[in-house]
């Protein structure tokens, strides 16, 4: 007969085993049955009290939802993590439709005319930029583009969310600068502009895939070594709305932003334009010089 303690140790151990496999059949949920939710601690705000000197500004761009499709609904868990862990701006507008438009005037200060969404061979800008006032300190990083500075739609590649290809001064940079989104992800630029492709981005796919996406993706910004040494930026926000009013949802996010932080104040993609030239120390141009600053409401 066994003994009474060889007994409880063989209970012991059955109960052990039994949490283990518990434990790995848990770690092989899906995202979608489980999806991301960030904690305050993952998302990295709040962390410090006084505003440093940030010296990099990373933007991410999402496609063709407005303020309401996105803040509250259960299909984007993770931007509804962030925005209760992070900054969010509750007023801003984009400036037109369709999509190219609002990717000149980000990067411009002005739509510069156009109404379309033709291919870069159809508008061939000779106008200053946020890149250009960079002199080859930044860097594009585009999903799925075929080749450097890719002036061709193709596949899951949109030319028309790619605005550095559009500006006909950037020949010599965008070759070196405008690249395809691969590993190891490079922040070391002052300004990166990071374009998903067109089902990440919410324009062909359900704003479930681009926040799906947004929940692998983003742990790299935050993780990164110039995040983690209190030197950047992460805008996330959204080209055009679905609505009159075309608001949509712009998330701010850094070491100093206040967690849970919402503003109210009207704000449009001149705005970000504006901080953004602030934060990096350049002249505004266009009508950024007009937008009101986000600075000092997100305590950048």
């Amino acid at each position: 007969m066994a003994r009474p303690w060889r007994r409880q140790r063989a209970a012991l151990w059955q109960l052990v085993l039994s949490l283990a496999l518990l434990s790995c059949s848990l770690a092989g949920t899906s995202s979608a049955a489980s999806p991301v939710r960030p904690n305050v601690t993952s998302a990295r705000c709040g962390t410090l009290r006084r505003v440093p000197s940030y010296h990099h500004v990373v933007w991410i761009l999402m496609e063709n939802e407005g303020y309401t499709n996105i803040i509250g609904s259960p299909a984007a868990p993770y931007l509804n993590g962030l925005a209760a862990s992070c900054g969010l701006a509750s007023n801003y507008a984009a400036v037109s439709h369709p999509s190219l438009p609002n990717y000149i005037a980000l990067t411009s200060g002005s739509t510069q005319g156009i109404t379309d969404d033709a291919e870069p061979s159809a508008h061939r800008l000779s106008v200053a930029s946020v890149f250009s006032e960079l002199a080859g300190d930044w860097r594009a990083l585009e999903e799925s583009m075929p080749e450097n500075c890719d002036k061709v739609t193709s596949g899951d590649y949109a030319a028309r969310h790619n605005p550095a290809v559009y500006y006909t001064d950037l020949t010599t940079t965008c070759p070196k600068d405008d690249i395809p989104l691969r590993q190891p992800l490079n922040l070391s630029a002052a300004f990166t502009f990071i374009t998903p492709n067109i089902c990440d981005d919410m324009h062909s796919c359900p704003v479930a895939t681009g926040d799906a996406w947004l929940s692998r993706f983003v742990p790299r910004i935050l993780n990164s070594a110039p995040y983690r040494a209190n030197m950047t930026v992460l805008f996330i926000t959204f080209d055009e709305g679905t609505t009159a009013s075309n608001t949509v949802p712009t998330f701010v996010i850094a070491p100093s932003v206040p967690r849970a932080l919402r503003v109210a104040s009207a704000y449009t993609h001149y705005s970000l334009l504006r901080t953004t030239e602030q934060l990096l120390r350049l002249a505004p141009l266009g009508a950024a010089a007009r937008a009101p600053s986000m600075l000092v409401a997100f305590h950048l």
